[in-house]
C-alpha cells in the first residue's frame, strides 16, 4: 500500500453512447503540477497506484475512463487528466461530455460555454442541457496517408495515421463486420493490426506511439448516420461510444480528400449504436473538430480503501511498484 492512499476517494460516474467515465471529485493525490500536461507526468512518476486503484478491479473495469479534475484557472472551468487501464490518455471525447454533465449536476457550471484544459490542449465544452454536450476539440490532421501495413494471419492492411488527441490507424480495407455480436472477432483483428503496428517503425509525429486502432465501414442506417466504427483503445478494450478523438481524427481524413465540406456534418455510429454529431472549421490547414453527444449519471460512489486490502491498488498492481513520494 502506498502511505498516500486516502481512505476514501468520492466520484461519479456517468455514460457517453454506452462509454463510461468516472470522475473524481475529492480524494486524489496533492499535486505540485501547474496544468494538465505536467500533471500526466507527475502521476505517471509518483502516483500511478491511484490511476490503478480507480480503475482496476476490483473497484472499476478494463472498459472505465478515469478522470481526475484539477483546479480550475481564471481562462479555464477546471482541468482534467483523463486515464484507463493502460495509462494516461491526451484526450478523451466522450470522457469530456461525462466531466461537462457531471460538472453542471453538481452546480459547478451552469449551461453555456465553458474551457476545459485537457493534456493535449485547452477545448472548448458548449453544454446544452443537462445531458447534450458539445466539444470543441484540438487541433486534428492527418500525418500519413494509405499506409500498406503487413499483418500476421491477416494480410496486408491499409490505412491512415492521424491525431484527433490520440493517434489513430484508421483501416477501410478491413472486410470486418461492424456489428455488436463480432465484438471478439473485431478485438483480435485490431489486436493483430497493432501488434504488427508496434513491431513496425511506424509511429506518429515526435515518434509517438500509434495506441488506437479505428475500423470503419458502413452505418447500420444510413438514414441516421454516415458511418460506424469500431475503436480498439489502449488495455484493449474496445469503445462503446463513437469515440470523441477518433472521430476527430476521421473527419481530419475526410476533409483531406475533399470528402466533407469545412462545417459539413458528419454523424458517426459505434458499435453500440450510438451516435455524435460533428462538424469541423479550418485554420492554418489543420482540423478543428467539433463533436457533439449526450451524456448520462449512472452513480455516486464513495470508493473505500482498507489498508488490509490486498488488491488496494487494483488486481493488476505489481508488489513493490507504489512508489509515491
Amino acid at each position: 500500500m502506498s502511505s498516500a492512499m486516502p481512505g476514501e476517494i468520492q466520484v461519479i460516474d456517468s455514460h457517453t453512447g454506452g462509454e463510461p467515465t468516472r470522475v473524481v471529485l475529492s480524494g486524489g493525490p496533492q499535486l505540485r503540477a501547474r496544468t494538465a500536461a505536467d500533471a500526466v507526468l507527475e502521476l505517471q512518476r509518483h502516483h500511478d497506484y491511484f490511476r490503478r486503484a480507480v480503475i482496476d478491479e476490483p473497484r472499476g473495469s478494463d472498459v472505465m475512463i478515469g478522470a481526475l479534475l484539477l483546479p480550475a484557472s481564471t481562462q479555464t472551468v477546471a482541468g482534467v487528466v483523463f486515464f484507463n487501464n493502460a495509462g494516461y490518455l491526451g484526450m478523451c471525447g466522450h470522457g469530456a461530455i461525462g466531466v461537462a454533465v457531471t460538472l453542471l449536476h453538481e452546480g459547478l457550471v451552469s449551461p453555456g460555454r465553458h474551457q476545459l484544459e485537457t493534456p493535449a490542449g485547452t477545448v472548448q465544452l458548449t453544454i446544452h442541457n443537462e445531458h447534450e454536450v458539445s466539444v470543441d476539440n484540438v487541433a486534428s490532421y492527418r500525418y500519413m496517408q494509405d499506409i500498406a501495413l503487413p499483418v500476421p494471419d491477416i494480410g496486408v492492411v491499409h490505412g491512415d495515421i492521424a491525431y484527433g488527441g490520440n493517434w489513430f490507424f484508421l483501416v477501410n480495407d478491413h472486410s470486418q463486420t461492424i456489428d455488436l455480436n463480432n465484438v471478439a472477432t473485431l478485438s483480435r483483428y485490431a489486436a493483430r493490426v497493432r501488434a504488427a503496428l508496434d513491431a513496425s517503425e511506424l509511429r506518429g509525429a515526435d515518434d509517438a506511439v500509434i495506441d488506437h486502432i479505428e475500423l470503419c465501414g458502413p452505418p447500420s442506417d444510413q438514414r441516421k448516420a454516415d458511418s460506424r466504427n469500431f475503436v480498439l483503445c489502449p488495455g484493449n478494450a474496445y469503445d462503446r461510444s463513437p469515440c470523441g478523438t477518433g472521430t476527430s481524427a476521421k473527419l481530419a481524413c475526410l476533409i483531406a480528400d475533399n470528402k466533407l465540406p469545412e462545417d459539413g456534418v458528419w454523424r458517426q455510429e459505434s458499435i453500440t449504436g450510438s451516435i455524435f454529431i460533428a462538424t469541423a472549421r479550418l485554420h492554418d490547414g489543420l482540423v478543428y473538430p467539433s463533436i457533439r453527444g449526450s451524456a448520462y449519471l449512472t452513480a455516486r460512489s464513495t470508493l473505500l480503501f482498507d489498508s488490509a486490502d490486498p488488491f488496494i491498488s487494483g488486481m493488476h498492481a505489481q508488489p513493490g511498484n507504489d512508489d509515491a513520494s
